[in-house]
Order: structure tokens, then C-alpha cells, then sequence
């Protein structure tokens, strides 16, 4: 089982990339984003309380993402791996991550980084907003502190993978067939 962490700050493709990985190497992708989209659109519990934190550029408690995410592994057991893109965030979820797939008898193969400046990213999630219909992708306030809480909150996984010899950072510019090379140069070698 290859099970990739898809990292990088919002606006740094993950998404995108995440769609191109999942076909190459029939993973599937859990995207927490997603999976609170969905829960807010249909008014769930879940997504009433997301939506407060995803609204004002917070993380979601770790206690309601890693209930979700177990959840979303469970329904596809017979998965050849998974990428998870937006998760973990936090060392604390890190570990719950490591925790579940150890009881799977699986683990984390790699965390795969895309790096990108951070005013690329600001324009490209004003671009993404015009069309995306998400409010947090409109207000560049609301951008620079998502980007701001990115480092601030979650670069500290950068350290907890390296740690453990899982860390690649790859080249997050150029076209999207660049980005993709760059990214599965480094699975073909996991």
C-alpha cells in the first residue's frame, strides 16, 4: 500500500495533483477541504461546525478532521493506497495519522511538498475564487492569513517528516504536466 501525504500551503496545487496521482497509481484521494464542502453544502453537523473555522481562515478542531478522515479510509478498504491532501497539520494529527494506518498495518510512505511563493499563491487563489464560488478563495485577508497559518500551524510537519527520511519537497511552478513529473520522479523511487 503507498500512502502519500500531499502537502504544501493553499493555492500550491494540491488539489490538481492529487487527481493526476490518484489515476497514475490508482490511489484514492481523501481531501479533508472536500469532505467539509460536502458536509457544509448538505448542512451536516460537521459542516455547521467547520464551516465557523474554515470561514474565518482556522484550522478545523483535530478531534472532528480525524473522525472524518477515519471514516473516509474505512470506505475503501480495498484501496491500493491513499493521498491525503490537507491532512495531517498538526504533529498531533500526524501521530493520530500514524496511529490509525499502524492499526491497518500500513503507513505514511512519504510527504510529497509543493513549494511555492507565497504571492503566487495569493494570485492564484484571487484567480481560483472568481470561479470556485468558495468565500475563503475571494478576500486576499482572508488568503494571506490561510497562507500565514499554513507556516505558522502546520510548516512544523516539514521537521516531524524529515525526521523519519519522509520529506520531498518539490518545485510547486511551471505547467501542471512539470509539476506532476517532479512529483511521481519521487513515488517511482518510494
Amino acid at each position: 500500500m503507498t500512502n502519500i501525504v500531499l502537502f504544501g500551503p493553499p493555492g500550491a496545487g494540491k488539489g490538481t495533483q492529487a487527481e493526476f496521482l490518484k489515476e497514475k497509481y490508482n490511489l484514492v484521494h481523501i481531501s479533508t477541504g472536500d469532505v467539509f464542502r460536502y458536509n457544509i453544502k448538505n448542512g451536516t453537523d460537521l459542516g455547521k461546525q467547520a464551516k465557523v473555522f474554515i470561514d474565518e481562515g482556522k484550522l478545523v478542531p483535530d478531534e472532528i478532521t480525524i473522525g472524518m478522515l477515519e471514516a473516509e479510509v474505512d470506505k475503501n478498504k480495498e484501496a491500493k493506497g491513499f493521498i491525503f491532501d490537507g491532512f495531517p497539520r498538526t504533529e498531533a494529527q500526524a501521530d493520530a495519522l500514524e496511529n490509525f494506518l499502524n492499526k491497518k498495518q500500513t503507513k505514511v510512505n512519504a510527504m510529497l511538498a509543493l513549494e511555492v511563493d507565497d504571492e503566487v499563491l495569493v494570485q492564484r487563489l484571487l484567480e481560483r475564487g472568481k470561479t470556485s464560488g468558495r468565500v475563503d478563495d475571494a478576500n486576499e485577508e482572508v488568503i494571506r492569513k490561510r497562507i500565514k497559518v499554513y507556516y505558522n500551524e502546520t510548516a512544523i510537519l516539514k521537521s516531524y517528516y524529515q525526521k523519519k527520511d519522509k520529506y520531498y519537497g518539490v518545485d510547486g511552478v511551471g505547467s501542471i504536466q512539470e509539476i506532476t513529473a517532479r512529483l511521481s520522479a519521487v513515488i517511482d523511487k518510494l
